[in-house]
């Protein structure tokens, strides 16, 4: 085929593709909203079809333009509420719905919690095949103000006014340039403005990709990650900011092991204190904690407790990290063996032990997402196990569990698929009933579930 016939039909696809595209984009409908999806949009059937309005509330009826069509689900955008929900409030952040940091500011707080319970029962249903026998009070914590971890992108981009730090736009590559944040910790949300002046002047503005924020009990940090060598007046810029607003200042040019004090020269550790226990945890700024305090302190306590340990028993932790579980453990149980694959956090989980005095902890490095293989706890016999895994889930790591197996099981979850299909494994193949369930509100104003189950063997 001559190539002016080839180029001239690859333009009038494209032609035609950008007409569907315009096309949806200006057709609207009018819809009922049922529920609220998984990530936060609202779920109405029209015309038969599944359809995901951003924007739109559980309850609601709604005018809405699409936004795209696909064979089984199409998507759409809020354009007016003509029945509004009774749970709809006014969002308190001006940058939401531009900001992806949050979804659910328009949503009262309580309602919010409701809707995880009720997407995680889904998951079970759907994807597990199991109900819970008892459903657990939601744990939820300040709705505001909470995020003591964050990652900000920084972006120098001169048409959109110069320096941007912030998080990603909903649903965009861009980032939306904050004033505020009400969700961050609020001595560092304060800054925000002064700290995009500050990062907009060093000589390096191009290739600083993103801040670190990371706060304890005692103390806030900053990492700010530079793909190019500062020079000294950058440091010296850097150094006043710290001083001026007690925040310590960190550099990293390569990976998080990279990272080093700027001010104070030896920074006082970062902790937080899990005072039901008598635990201290001491950590970097670049290491992974819980991101809310309050929400962490009474997940632990319920996972201690949903347990049952009687002083004896020896539990596996698996997915350790720092020890967030396995130390607070060691206080009821005989023996804890904690497991991870990050051998600075298993050396940090370690330490945490010698400074709180625990000696019936052990630490273990180990890969738990190897299909098969010698199981490396082989000489721990657990009578309780404790997983808290990433998003991936944990079906590697409960395919290597050797009889005995434990009688109680807590799995703490930051995604309900990978849960729910987790449970089915251990309900259906294994024989554990699933004796309790609920969800937990780690991420306030978003649609991120966090959850906790109990398995017990029979």
């Amino acid at each position: 085929m001559p190539t002016l016939q080839i180029l001239l039909m690859r333009s009038n696809v494209s032609e035609t593709a950008a007409n569907i595209t315009h096309a949806v984009s200006q057709a609207m409908a009018t819809a009922a909203v049922e529920s609220l999806g998984y990530d936060g949009r609202g779920v109405a059937r029209v015309d038969g079809k599944t359809t995901f309005i951003e924007g739109a509330l559980p309850g609601e009826r709604v005018r809405f333009r699409y936004v795209s069509k696909h064979k089984n689900f199409d998507t759409g955008a809020l354009i007016e509420l003509l029945e509004a929900s009774p749970n709809r409030v006014t969002p308190p952040c001006p940058h939401f719905g531009t900001c992806g940091g949050c979804d659910l500011q328009h949503l009262r707080p309580e309602i919010q919690i409701q809707a995880k319970q009720r997407i995680l029962a889904e998951q079970f249903a759907r994807i597990g095949k199991v109900e819970p026998e008892t459903w657990l009070e939601p744990i939820a914590g300040p709705a505001l103000g909470y995020r003591r971890r964050a990652r900000l992108g920084a972006r120098l981009v001169p048409e959109r006014g110069g320096m941007q730090i912030g998080f990603r736009e909903r649903r965009k590559n861009f980032l939306a340039n904050l004033d505020t944040c009400l969700v961050l910790e609020p001595k560092i949300a304060g800054l925000l403005p002064e700290l995009r002046t500050l990062v907009g002047g060093l000589s390096c503005a191009h290739r600083i990709p993103q801040i670190e924020v990371a706060s304890g009990d005692n103390a806030s940090a900053l990492v700010f990650r530079h793909l190019l060598p500062l020079v000294e007046r950058d440091e010296e810029l850097l150094r006043d900011f710290g001083k001026r607003h007690d925040i310590q200042i960190y550099l990293q040019a390569h990976g998080p092991d990279s990272s080093v004090a700027l001010w104070p020269d030896e920074p006082e550790e970062l902790y937080y204190r899990l005072s039901e226990f008598n635990v201290e945890i001491r950590f970097q700024p670049t290491d992974f904690v819980q991101i809310n305090s309050t929400v962490n302190q009474k997940m632990v306590s319920q996972a201690v407790r949903l347990l049952e340990l009687k002083g004896d028993e020896q539990v596996l932790d698996l997915f350790c990290g720092l020890g967030n579980f396995t130390l607070p453990l060691a206080r009821h149980a005989g023996r804890v063996l904690g497991v991870e694959a990050d051998t600075t956090l298993i050396e940090g989980a370690r330490r945490n032990a010698r400074l709180n005095d625990i000696t019936n902890a052990e630490f273990m490095v180990a890969n738990l997402y190897l299909e098969g293989g010698p199981v490396p706890w082989t000489d721990f016999r657990a009578d309780r196990l404790l997983l808290d895994p990433p998003r991936g889930g944990a079906i590697e790591a409960i395919k290597r569990l050797i009889a005995p197996l434990p009688s109680r099981i807590v799995y703490v979850s930051c995604h309900p698929a990978t849960l729910a299909r987790d449970s089915d494994y251990l309900v259906h193949a294994l024989g554990y009933r699933l004796a309790a369930a609920g969800a937990m509100d780690m991420f306030p104003q978003t649609s991120h579930v966090e959850s906790m189950a109990l398995f017990v063997r029979p």
